[in-house]
């Protein structure tokens, strides 16, 4: 089984506003509203793809038992951890005012809670998935990441993690079965700045020096690079799409990325459906259906012929 877990999940109100006008009352064209979260982002696109998951997190009041709702609308399964007090955040996503959001604290997590979730997670076994992706909210400890990966270590869970900094650094001793930086994340563990695909090699390699298996490395229109498992080095450029909301495209690379190794076991195919899955999401309203992918890397596989 997949397990992704979001610690801190959302509502995301996502409205298009014409004509927005600061100071005054302004009116939503349009409005959606979606569950939202590193994980449940990963989550959903696994679904989507056709492979069984399981969200893991915190909720918290009525926003939380709205998310647990719509996460049921879209197919996957949950097994969220309710508080006690406060409420899953709202976060309100502006799509036609230059990208402007407003993003709500959220809930605080108790002691108890952490506790709850790590174990649940130490009932994992061998040949489960786990996907850790996103930020720590500030009532957690910062070193919780390599505390599940220290606790999972030895048990055959392949581990997947999309953090930053030191969230992610402190996991490689753990040897996670993929990471997933940008250029500019990775560029800042290091202190330089990496603007081609060539750069990002050497690098890379200095993560899998210290633990990482695979390191995906996404790089918005230039593309992306991985290195893999076995040494390999593999580059892809974009495919050909309009951008319309790059929101949520580098979680889908993570889920098309596991489900293409998941298929076949190849690391170039789940590179492919990585790329393909990321660009999905990002030339669409919303997250990457799988016939949007399957059309983006049958356009890989003719540019590569």
């Amino acid at each position: 089984m997949i397990y992704t877990v979001t610690f801190n999940p959302s509502l995301d109100y996502i409205v298009t506003v014409n004509d927005f006008r600061l100071g005054e009352t302004n009116r939503t064209a349009s409005e959606q509203m979606l569950p939202g979260g590193k994980g449940i982002n990963v989550s959903t696109v696994l679904e989507n793809l056709g492979f069984d998951n399981t969200a893991l997190g915190f909720v918290a009041g009525f926003t939380g038992r709205e998310i647990v709702s719509k996460v049921q609308e879209l197919g996957f399964q949950s097994e969220f951890i309710e508080l006690d007090e406060g409420w899953s955040r709202i976060n309100i996503k502006m799509k036609d005012f230059d990208g402007t959001e407003i993003n709500g604290q959220g809930p605080a997590i108790s002691e108890a809670a952490v506790k709850a979730l790590l174990e649940k997670l130490d009932g994992l076994k061998e040949g489960d998935i786990l996907v850790l992706a996103g930020s720590i909210p500030a009532s957690i400890p910062e070193t919780i990441y390599a505390e599940i990966m220290k606790r999972l270590d030895g048990k055959g869970v392949l581990t997947v993690v999309d953090a930053t900094n030191d969230l992610l650094m402190e996991v490689l001793p753990y040897h996670p079965f993929l990471i997933k930086p940008n250029q500019h994340e990775l560029g800042a563990i290091f202190g330089v700045e990496l603007d081609t695909q060539e750069s990002v090699v050497p690098y890379a390699r200095k993560m899998q020096e210290q633990g990482a298996l695979n390191v995906l490395v996404s790089m918005g229109g230039k593309g992306a690079v991985l290195l893999d498992a076995d040494g390999e080095v593999h580059m892809l450029p974009v495919p050909e799409g309009t951008l319309v909301n790059a929101v949520g495209a580098g979680d889908s690379m993570v889920a098309g990325f596991l489900a293409g190794w998941l298929e076949k076991k190849d690391y170039e195919h789940a590179f492919r459906m990585g790329v393909s899955a990321g660009s999905a999401s990002a030339f669409s309203e919303r997250l990457a259906t799988r016939a949007e992918v399957e059309t983006l890397y049958r356009s890989i596989e003719d540019g590569r012929k």
